[in-house]
């Protein structure tokens, strides 16, 4: 068993001030740290379930990934900012402190905020939900410690909720468009 150590959050998050979405997970795995971005696993299926989704190449540097995030206006971070865990367990995570998510939302028109996987939206209903007044959607989790969900039933479930985000978003825009013309 991993010894339990303390982990501080180890990058920044990714945003725009175009991001309409936010996409949060819980605190970057061991693989993600020692590759300096999110969902740096290679059985994590978070870049695939995107790329899918949006019908694009799945990103492979970090600045691909940057971009394509950038590209869809979706902003990406965690919900804790410093715990103990052993590994990358999220079942042993304790003593946390969250990120400020005013970061972000400060400077950018987020809309929806999505969780990817429970212990992100446990952490999020607790402590940031209070403060932000958004509501979260729960997303399964990317992670390969979800073995319940194959990548065909991640893209399903997470297609629909994203891209009626997005669609939803577009409307309002050209609406609020359409008002600003006629005045």
């Amino acid at each position: 068993m991993a010894q339990e150590i303390v982990v501080e959050h180890p990058f920044d998050p990714i945003y725009a001030s175009t991001s309409k979405i936010l996409i949060l997970g819980s605190l970057p795995s061991v693989a993600s740290r020692e590759q300096a971005f999110y969902y740096g696993h290679p059985r994590n299926r978070f870049w695939k379930v995107l790329s899918a989704i949006f019908q694009e190449k799945v990103p492979s540097t970090i600045e691909e990934k940057k971009a394509f995030l950038m590209a869809h206006d979706i902003a990406l971070w965690d919900v804790i900012a410093k715990c103990k865990i052993q590994g990358s367990s999220d079942a042993t995570i304790r003593e946390v402190e969250v990120t400020d998510l005013n970061q972000i939302l400060k400077q950018a028109p987020i809309q929806a905020v999505f969780c990817n996987g429970t212990t992100a939206l446990r952490y999020y209903h607790k402590f940031q939900e209070p403060i932000t007044h958004l509501p979260a959607k729960l997303l399964p989790s990317t992670s390969p410690a979800n073995a319940s969900y194959s990548l065909e039933a991640l893209i399903e479930k997470w297609k629909i909720p994203l891209l009626s985000s997005l669609n939803d978003q577009q409307k309002e825009n050209k609406t609020q468009d359409k008002k600003e013309a006629k005045s």
